[in-house]
């Protein structure tokens, strides 16, 4: 079941209401009208359409809900991840520290640092020359403490300084 059935099976508040009462105990269709104060037609048109999506059972007289419906939603919805680097190791390293295009926070291993400076300094193209307030505007998409990213980039010989000016070489220095 995709999300978009799922909300829209939930939508109408009857029918959300009726769910609500199966997935807290009600079995029956009487029981359901008690617990929610809909009419007795409001219910079984309710348990009809929820039935026909797939999100509630009538197994033996007795109502039952499919709660699992919304992680199998939820899985089917989540976009493929696509890895940040090609090789998996790195990649992992990448997946613990970058959400949404942002480093969450520095590692603290040299060698995870390292790997997280090499992806960042990406954002650069090789031999351009770059003012710091560009360098700074560029590293601020990546993590609010753009100053200490910067020096770090520096640091690693990722980026070289001169009077202000920013440079990433053309191979990366070792």
């Amino acid at each position: 079941m995709n999300t978009e059935l799922l909300c829209g099976l939930l939508a109408e508040p009857s029918r959300l209401r009726t769910f609500s009462a199966v997935v807290l105990g009600a079995t029956t269709p009487e029981q359901v009208a008690g617990s929610t104060g809909l009419s007795a037609p409001v219910v079984h048109k309710a348990l009809q359409r929820l039935a026909k999506g797939g999100l509630i059972a009538d197994t033996g007289g007795r109502l039952g809900a499919d709660e699992d419906a919304f992680k199998q939603a939820v899985r089917e919805s989540r976009p493929e991840r696509v890895p940040l680097d090609p090789d998996p190791d790195r990649d992992a390293v990448l997946k613990a520290f970058i959400r949404d295009g942002r480093l969450t926070h520095f590692p603290t291993w040299p060698a995870k640092f390292r790997v997280v400076l090499e992806h960042i300094v990406k954002s650069f193209e090789p031999g351009r020359s770059y003012p710091e307030s560009e360098v700074n505007e560029l590293l601020n998409r990546w993590h609010p403490d753009h100053a200490a990213l910067r020096r770090e980039l520096v640091d690693a010989r990722l980026l070289s300084r001169t009077n202000s000016i920013y440079t990433r070489p053309a191979e990366p220095a070792a």
